[in-house]
């Protein structure tokens, strides 16, 4: 599955938005500072996620997400 995914930062409550098709690895990485964009923030607790069975639309959900309307979306219908 391909899997895209909110953390929220324990440390200064800020969000990160990423794909991973390996969602436990991947939050493991976040939190043990070998993700170079999250390493300053951690401990990350993950917030919100949703599995597609599409690489494509995973990944176009994301730019969507990372987008200022996708702030919007995000902030009011996902966390």
């Amino acid at each position: 599955m391909h899997t895209v995914y909110i953390l929220q930062s324990e440390k200064n409550k800020s969000y990160y938005t990423g794909y991973t098709t390996q969602l436990k690895e991947r939050l493991r990485q976040h939190n043990h500072h070998e993700a170079k964009y999250t390493s300053k923030n951690t401990p990350y607790t993950l917030v919100w996620f949703c599995a597609f069975k599409n690489k494509q639309k995973a990944l176009e959900f994301e730019h969507y997400l990372k987008s200022s309307s996708g702030f919007a979306f995000r902030n009011k219908r996902l966390i």
